[in-house]
């Protein structure tokens, strides 16, 4: 830890957050999901003192949803350098994720960070080490760790009534016609938005459809699978994935690289497979059933999505009903603020948040293995020892 992590620690303990205190928090990443973020945050008791964003109309729109006299900046270490501030949400493309928790704790903040934890293997391992050396609170956003549904059946599983699960399947249908075809419309600092990526000539369709390009994320594949292959290894009690091999269909959505359509296996050492399967150009399923996740077990099978979980015994009769359920249709929407609320509780009791550091990165080096995998038509292997994949 060097001398300006150490001071920076230091100066953030002398303010303990009691309970009736209101943390500030730095948002980082103005466009639409850290917007909405901000919301949520301002709605469990945070005031918002700061904002950045390297794009001008999100700074201001980033602005307009924070706390009265509100800073604005356009380099998120001047925000970093505010010892006023609490805490941070980092919502910006991935590709910054992992330089910007780094900073962060580095100066001595908590971090709420959007998923996926990181974009390459290797910096998830260094922002798993920065945590630790800072002893920071970082939750990753993955807020089904939070969930009540979730949080319930995880105690079914857990109770041993499957018996034996070696199979888990699960699938993400949608269906998706075109990328966001916006126009620039005020100053963006193209340069600090690349960061250490390839450099590009400034381009609204990568700028506004980053998801979709391999130098900032993963596509569908991985903004669907982060939260599908969490629950999965975080029900499963799992580490990284011993191999993964992903198939994918053609570009259907003009000016994408990355398919819309794919299908991943993953080989676990706690003896199980998992298989996803997304598909954007299938039909728009009930919202009850776009997603889900099933628990093969030899005495019961466990169906968990983000309205419910149901439990099937084995049976021998033709209908098939589950034996325990628990229903809760379109009550998802506030496992985000059960997840910030996850946070703040950590910052004031420096516990262990839902989604800790360690849990995202064994998520985020299934994702990476994926899109290797992907774009090698191989499948990959991982080395705990070594941290390295395989061909």
């Amino acid at each position: 830890m060097d001398r300006r992590t150490l001071l920076a620690g230091a100066a953030s303990y002398q303010r303990i957050l009691g309970a009736s205190d209101r943390p500030n928090l730095g948002l980082i990443g103005a466009g639409g999901r850290g917007r909405f973020l901000a919301g949520e945050f301002k709605e469990i008791g945070f005031q918002i003192p700061a904002v950045c964003d390297v794009y001008t109309p999100n700074l201001e729109a980033g602005l307009k949803l924070a706390s009265t006299g509100a800073q604005g900046h356009k380099d998120y270490r001047r925000l970093l350098d505010d010892k006023s501030i609490d805490a941070v949400v980092v919502a910006t493309p991935d590709h910054w994720h992992a330089q910007m928790v780094i900073d962060a704790v580095n100066a001595g903040k908590d971090v709420y960070v959007e998923k996926p934890l990181c974009h390459t293997i290797e910096e998830g391992y260094q922002m798993v080490d920065a945590v630790k050396a800072t002893k920071r609170i970082v939750q990753v956003g993955t807020q089904r760790r939070s969930s009540p549904i979730f949080l319930e059946a995880k105690t079914v599983i857990d109770s041993g009534v499957l018996g034996d699960v070696r199979l888990v399947t699960s699938w993400w249908m949608n269906h998706q016609t075109s990328l966001n075809p916006s126009e620039l419309k005020g100053d963006l600092d193209w340069k600090s938005w690349l960061g250490n990526t390839p450099a590009r000539p400034k381009d609204a369709m990568r700028f506004f459809n980053w998801y979709y390009f391999y130098d900032y994320s993963g596509g569908l594949i991985i903004g669907q699978a982060a939260h599908i292959f969490d629950a999965i290894q975080w029900f499963m009690n799992s580490k990284a994935p011993l191999a993964v091999t992903c198939v994918g269909g053609q570009v259907n959505l003009k000016g994408a690289e990355i398919p819309d359509t794919a299908t991943v296996v993953l080989e676990f050492a706690e003896n199980y497979i998992a298989n996803f399967t997304l598909g954007y150009k299938a039909m728009r399923y009930h919202s009850s059933q776009d997603q889900l996740k099933q628990f093969h077990g030899n005495k019961a099978r466990l169906d968990v999505n983000r309205e419910g979980w149901w439990l099937y015994p084995e049976s021998t009769t033709p209908e098939l009903k589950p034996s325990r359920q628990h229903i809760e249709i379109g009550n998802f929407a506030r496992a985000t603020r059960d997840h910030i609320r996850n946070f703040l509780d950590c910052i004031r009791t420096r516990k262990q948040p839902n989604a800790p550091v360690e849990n995202g990165l064994a998520t985020a080096i299934a994702l990476v293995m994926t899109i290797e995998s992907l774009r090698k038509g191989r499948r990959v292997s991982f080395n705990e020892k070594t941290r390295q994949t395989s061909v």
